[in-house]
């Protein structure tokens, strides 16, 4: 099991304004196989020599380079967080503090340092959260099982859920013979079932309203297309899980629901990278770093695509949004496409932090504005 942590939009926020000489943002790669895990950790010991290394050779203040070398060692002895880890780990410390977050994705391994947190690879995290809710239906049973990030799988409890078709439609089975006259046989079988899936529609509709995760049915025909037949939730998928979900643990449809999940957030990116060639042809799109700068600084940026490991080391004006870019990474400069994720962020739009090979143009950052710039 992955154990995954994530930080709220409030929190986001606050890691996004917050502003300290020598803060350390440090990414390295875990594994959730607890026999594996003392190499990662290794791993992250020497991160933060390279980190303490940067602030002793920019003449950080002695007693706050000690403070914050104090945080980070505390995260290396915690035998309980490297006990329990998923595919990445985020450490974000100042003199004052160590913040941690487990990943579900894995993340290049990056060592940073400078007056803001570097962000772009949890707001990958973000980009793709990994949460869903899953309707394991069938005649003989049914649950609905939300499906998180940082949480094992677990059914909900629905009030007015039925037990199973039988039980919805009145009947100790929906294969009793109907009466003369009354439907029977396949067809009343059907009906039966159309009415079972009509009650469990009712029943989970104040639960599937009340989030805007994705819906997706786990079931076998003819129950699919019967269920789809009544369902008029947005937030049904088209994909399903299939087989039988009698036979399988909430453990077990939250895996499948990632397959499904990865193929959700592909068809997004390229309905995104669609929407990009569009909106460039008429003057709304670019991959050009200083404009896309200049756009979100003056929060014209609806989307910004921005390459998750690419480094650029830099400044970006605060008032005007030009763009310096540095040689060498110290411990004073920021990465820049960092920089253009946070305004954007911040001013309302969105941020998918991708690999790549997912941005247009080979370029490090490709944004939609929100008008002609």
């Amino acid at each position: 099991m992955l154990h995954v942590d994530l930080p709220s939009r409030a929190q986001m926020e606050r890691l996004l304004r917050a502003r300290q000489a020598g803060s350390v943002s440090i990414y390295v790669p875990t594994t959730p196989i607890t026999a594996q895990v003392e190499a990662t950790r290794i791993d992250f010991r020497n991160a933060v020599d390279e980190a303490i290394a940067q602030l002793r050779d920019a003449d950080f203040d002695k007693r706050q380079v000690t403070a914050l070398d104090g945080h980070l060692r505390d995260v290396m002895e915690d035998d309980q967080l490297w006990e329990y880890q998923a595919h990445s780990l985020a450490v974000l410390a100042t003199a004052e503090r160590a913040i941690t977050f487990r990943l579900a994705n894995r993340v290049t391994r990056a060592v940073e340092v400078s007056d803001r947190f570097h962000l772009k690879p949890l707001f990958r995290a973000l980009t793709f959260p990994q949460a869903a809710l899953v309707l394991a239906l069938a005649a003989g049973s049914v649950r609905l099982v939300e499906v998180s990030p940082d949480l094992p799988a677990e059914a909900i409890r629905i009030p007015d859920l039925p037990k199973d078709a039988a039980s919805a439609v009145g009947k100790s089975s929906i294969k009793d013979r109907a009466p003369v006259g009354r439907i029977q046989g396949s067809e009343g079988e059907k009906t039966r079932l159309t009415q079972y899936a009509r009650a469990v529609s009712r029943a989970i509709a104040p639960a599937v309203g009340l989030t805007d995760v994705p819906l997706i049915l786990a079931t076998t025909e003819p129950m699919a297309s019967i269920y789809r037949g009544v369902e008029a939730a947005p937030s049904l998928v088209a994909q399903d899980i299939d087989g039988s979900p009698e036979q399988m643990s909430d453990a077990q449809l939250a895996s499948a629901a990632r397959s499904v999940l990865d193929n959700i957030y592909a068809q997004q990116l390229a309905d995104v990278r669609a929407l990009f060639m569009t909106r460039r042809a008429a003057g709304r799109g670019s991959t050009d770093l200083a404009q896309v700068a200049r756009a979100a600084t003056m929060g014209a940026v609806d989307t910004v695509l921005v390459d998750m490991d690419a480094t650029l080391p830099g400044y970006v004006d605060e008032e005007t949004g030009a763009i310096s870019l540095e040689g060498v990474d110290d411990a004073h400069d920021y990465g820049v496409g960092d920089e253009i994720a946070r305004r954007t962020y911040l001013n309302g739009g969105r941020v998918l932090s991708v690999r790549a090979d997912d941005i247009p143009d080979g370029k490090p950052v490709a944004a939609i504005f929100r008008f002609a710039f």
